[in-house]
């Protein structure tokens, strides 16, 4: 990999960060602002301590209060006064407390609102991207991996701005209010208070460059868990079929213990530096004491300081320590971001001509029509035909041979490498996409259902739909008469990806689904090959009576559904070798004739399978 594009990727994209939290920045500085209240609450305590300790109870008449406390303080009365009004410094601590608590209680909402806004701002931005990229990206990726950076690294990114972004302007400003403080009050006491400060920092930064690393390889193991999970709960029905149930736990197993291994050696490199860490801390906390006490026994430090010292070291010793979290949860968070980038970085689907939108009748040519996946491997070449507005096409060949390609450059879901395509003798690629994918109803061999009703499934292209129009469409795929045999008729869910029913089922609902959009041109890809021959003509048969001036397209395997249509387009290796009608291909010598005479001897020899076992 480039060293440019590697260090790119293993750097905080503020950038990107920016672009997510656009609309949130207000909140995150004002949780900015109420954690400084925060900061300074919170080092008042010990000042009001140390004051107390040494001005009222300890009678010292030299404080190292600010000069406008004092002032206002003689201004009072002086010492005598506290004195007789001892109760004022407990309320002094209370009210700091209150404050310190109503200041990170403001915080917490105001960082939360900033938060959960850019998560949602991300997971719109990702979902929208990903319904936008071109086809072919979501047939090179993984589908568990991309669920995986949408929710896991999303909620990496949410937890660093939700916890880590502003730890890092809370320990600087704990360094810089309590420096202040410590170094203006006794040089000496300050240095040997903070004289360990140094090599935790150093100790946080060499651990965070090294962790972020395995951070990523941690990711990424979780990753490809996520994508076998995934992959196997899809196909579940697969697996169970072909008895694979302990190849694929054994798959499972060894991208789990993967997962374990790195994660394990992550936890590793977590508790040494936390055990270091806490070595250094409690010896700054020793340090700091047992010099104090020396200064203080010598009378170079009053009780009250010492107090105070004590109070600041402990207070800024963990932040420093939390500073190598802080950092670690940096390196996660710049981990997850270029994850989600990459995501985003991928070119969305563009228009590729004037993005016109005609009034599509159906009228479509192929003119010398290559395509190729690879560049140099085509899997088209030089397909040529012709259709008018109204005309049923079938399509035969062997598996290979184009037939799924034909129809995806069809709806421009690739683009053919040469020759031209048109519609209307509008060439498709000056068609408006989506538009042109509106005007096309395609069903799949394999069609994909949602975990819903029969009802809902039918009319998710149009829920305006009344249950009459969903009756019709039912009728001419062949649906209505088996849904009224269930239970619940149009309302039986149909469970996950359509599993409660058959092949043939979910065939004839996708059927039922696409005569809902009513468009110009219908698309049936081997989408009659789970149901029987029966069923298949009498759905072919409500087609030609109800679609009217659609064209259509019939890819099968199947001559007895292929042989009414006006034109049969024979591909085979992805070239065009024969077309015409039923009769014009039986009566020429080529693959048309021969799958015919085989699928006819197949036939004739079950017929008599049948007959003989009748006879019997």
């Amino acid at each position: 990999m480039d060293e440019r594009v590697k260090a790119k990727k293993q750097a905080f994209n503020f950038k990107l960060l920016s672009y997510f939290m656009k609309g949130s920045w207000r909140y995150l500085l004002l949780g900015a602002v109420f954690m400084l209240l925060a900061v300074l609450m919170g080092y008042a305590r010990p000042f009001i301590v140390s004051f107390t300790v040494d001005y009222v109870i300890g009678g010292i008449e030299e404080t190292d209060m600010p000069a406008f406390l004092r002032s206002w303080l003689d201004a009072s009365g002086g010492r005598d006064f506290i004195v007789e009004h001892f109760v004022l410094c407990a309320v002094a601590l209370v009210v700091c407390q209150l404050i310190n608590a109503t200041a990170i209680h403001f915080r917490g909402r105001t960082v939360g609102e900033a938060a959960e806004g850019t998560a949602k701002r991300m997971r719109d931005e990702l979902y929208r991207h990903l319904q936008l990229v071109p086809y072919d990206y979501h047939k090179h990726v993984s589908t568990g991996d991309l669920i995986q950076r949408c929710t896991s690294d999303v909620n990496t990114v949410r937890n660093f701005i939700a916890n880590q972004m502003l730890e890092i302007m809370r320990t600087v400003s704990m360094i810089l209010v309590a420096g202040i403080v410590m170094y203006s009050l006794n040089l000496e006491m300050a240095i040997a208070s903070t004289i360990m400060l140094p090599f935790l920092c150093v100790a946080s930064f060499v651990y965070f460059r090294g962790v972020k690393r395995q951070f990523t390889i941690s990711d990424e193991a979780e990753g490809k868990l996520s994508a076998t999970l995934q992959e196997n709960l899809t196909g579940m029905r697969v697996v169970r079929a072909f008895g694979q149930e302990a190849s694929e736990v054994e798959k499972f197993t060894s991208d789990n213990k993967t997962f374990r291994d790195e994660t394990y050696r992550l936890m590793k490199m977590l508790s040494t530096y936390w055990g270091m860490s806490d070595a250094l801390g409690y010896t700054q906390i020793a340090i700091s004491l047992c010099y104090g006490c020396f200064m203080c026994a010598s009378g170079e430090l009053t009780l009250g300081n010492l107090l105070l010292f004590s109070t600041y070291t402990s207070m800024l010793t963990w932040p420093v320590r939390q500073l190598g979290r802080v950092l670690a949860d940096m390196g996660k968070a710049t981990v997850s971001l270029g994850r989600l980038d990459e995501i985003l970085s991928h070119p969305v689907e563009r228009e590729t001509g004037r993005a016109l939108t005609p009034e599509i009748k159906g009228e479509i040519e192929f003119k010398d029509v290559c395509f190729g996946y690879d560049t140099y491997d085509d899997v088209l070449k030089d397909i040529s035909f012709r259709v008018t507005p109204g005309q049923t096409v079938a399509i035969l060949g062997s598996t290979g041979s184009g037939k799924s390609s034909l129809v995806q450059l069809l709806q421009r879901l690739y683009t053919c490498t040469a020759g031209s395509i048109t519609i209307d003798g509008i060439d498709i690629n000056d068609i408006e996409s989506a538009h042109l994918r509106r005007s096309i109803g395609i069903v799949l061999q394999e069609p994909f259902l949602y975990s819903r009703s029969i009802m809902d499934n039918i009319r998710i292209i149009n829920p305006a739909a009344s249950d009459e129009e969903v009756f019709n469409a039912s009728k001419v795929a062949a649906l209505h008469d088996v849904v009224m045999t269930f239970d619940k008729g149009y309302d039986t869910i149909v469970g996950e990806r359509g599993v409660t029913l058959s092949g043939g089922q979910k065939q004839r609902v996708a059927i039922a689904r696409m005569l809902m959009q009513k468009v110009p041109i219908l698309v049936f890809d081997d989408s009659m090959s789970a149901v029987d021959t029966e069923t298949d003509a009498a759905i072919r048969d409500a087609l030609k009576a109800n679609k009217q001036d659609s064209t259509m397209f019939i890819i099968s395997h199947r001559i007895t559904t292929l042989c009414e249509a006006d034109n049969i387009l024979v591909l085979d290796g992805g070239r065009l070798v024969q077309q015409g009608t039923h009769d014009e291909l039986m009566a020429q010598d080529g693959l048309y004739r021969r799958i015919a005479h085989i699928q006819n001897l197949l036939e004739d020899e079950l017929k008599q399978e049948e007959g003989g076992g009748t006879d019997e």
